[in-house]
C-alpha cells in the first residue's frame, strides 16, 4: 500500500508539472489551416505563408506580400486618412487597432513597384484592416493609382482582400465603387493593361466592381471568391448550397477568373505577363 501510495502522488505531482510547463509553452506554435483542417507548425508555412497540405494563402498584411513579391517599391499617398465622416460610434478605435496591427493608414497600400525592369503601379489589400472593407480612403487612393498610371502609361496590379463596403462609411463607401470603375475605364481606353489577383476573401462591392474587371483576373489556390456570403445566398434561394461554392477552384471552372497562382509562381507569372503585354502589346502600338 507504501508503495502504491507513493506512486500515486508521483504521479499526481507528475500531472502538476505537466500542466504548468503546458503553460510556458508560447502561444501561436500550432495553427489549424482554416480549409484543410490540418494542425501545422507555424515555421513550416514559410515566407509565403501557405499551408503545405492544400496550398491555402493565409491571410497576411500588405507589407508582408510586397517584402517578397516586388524588387522595388516606392509608397504612394501613405499619409491619407479617413475623417470619419459619420462619427461612427467607436470607429475610431477600431481604425487605431488596424493601424497598429498593419502599419497602414487605411486598407490599401498603393505605390509604383518593380520586378526585374517591369515598372508598375501596384496595389494590396490588406485585410487585416477592418477585414479590407473598402472605405473612402481606399476608393481614393485606388482611382489615384489608376490616375497615375494612365499619366505615366503604366500597367496596374491590383491584389484585392475584402469584405465589401465599409458599414463605418455607409453610403459614401458603395460610391467608390463607380469612381473606381470610372478610373479603369479611363487606364483601359488608353489601351494599358490592368491585372488583378483575388486572395481570399474577396466578397462584397469590391467583387462587383474593380476585383472582376482586370483584363487577367488571377488568384491564389483555396480563396474564397463571392458576392454575398454562403448563408444570406441559402436564406435568399431557400435552398443549401455547397461548402465549396465560392473556392476560387470553383469560380475557375464557371469561368469567371483565368487562372489559379500559387505564391510562390506569382513574382515570375506578374513579370511574364507584364513583359509579355509591354512587348507585344498595346504598349508598344
Amino acid at each position: 500500500m507504501q508503495l502504491f501510495n507513493e506512486l500515486k502522488t508521483l504521479g499526481q505531482k507528475h500531472i502538476k508539472a505537466d500542466k504548468k510547463a503546458n503553460e510556458r509553452v508560447p502561444s501561436g506554435l500550432w495553427i489549424a489551416c482554416p480549409k484543410c483542417h490540418q494542425s501545422l507548425y507555424h515555421k513550416d508555412l514559410g515566407i509565403f505563408q501557405v499551408c503545405p497540405n492544400c496550398e491555402y494563402g493565409f491571410r497576411i498584411t500588405a507589407r508582408e506580400r510586397v517584402a517578397w513579391l516586388v524588387d522595388d517599391f516606392e509608397e504612394l499617398d501613405a499619409d491619407m486618412k479617413t475623417t470619419d465622416p459619420l462619427n461612427f460610434p467607436d470607429y475610431d478605435k477600431k481604425l487605431e487597432k488596424s493601424r497598429k496591427n498593419t502599419g497602414l493608414n487605411d486598407s490599401i497600400l498603393t505605390g509604383i513597384a518593380k520586378i526585374q525592369a517591369e515598372e508598375f503601379a501596384l496595389g494590396i489589400m490588406d485585410p487585416n484592416f477592418i477585414m479590407g472593407s473598402m472605405g473612402t480612403v481606399t476608393g481614393e487612393k485606388i482611382t489615384r493609382l489608376f490616375e497615375y498610371a494612365l499619366e505615366k502609361r503604366l500597367p496596374v496590379v491590383l491584389f484585392t482582400a475584402s469584405g465589401g463596403a465599409r458599414m463605418q462609411e455607409g453610403i459614401l463607401s458603395l460610391m467608390q465603387m463607380a469612381k473606381i470603375s470610372a478610373a479603369v475605364k479611363q487606364h483601359s481606353k488608353a489601351g494599358l493593361f490592368y491585372i488583378t489577383v483575388l486572395t481570399d476573401p474577396t466578397t462584397g462591392g469590391v467583387t462587383a466592381s474593380f476585383a472582376m474587371q482586370g483584363d487577367i483576373i488571377l488568384s491564389e489556390p483555396r480563396a474564397l471568391i463571392g458576392f454575398a456570403g454562403k448563408r444570406v445566398i441559402e436564406q435568399t434561394i431557400h435552398q443549401k448550397v455547397p461548402n465549396n461554392l465560392q473556392d476560387a477552384e470553383t469560380v475557375l471552372e464557371r469561368g469567371f477568373i483565368d487562372a489559379i497562382v500559387q505564391r510562390k509562381d506569382l513574382k515570375q507569372k506578374l513579370e511574364w505577363l507584364l513583359g509579355s503585354h509591354t512587348k507585344g502589346g498595346l504598349v508598344d502600338g
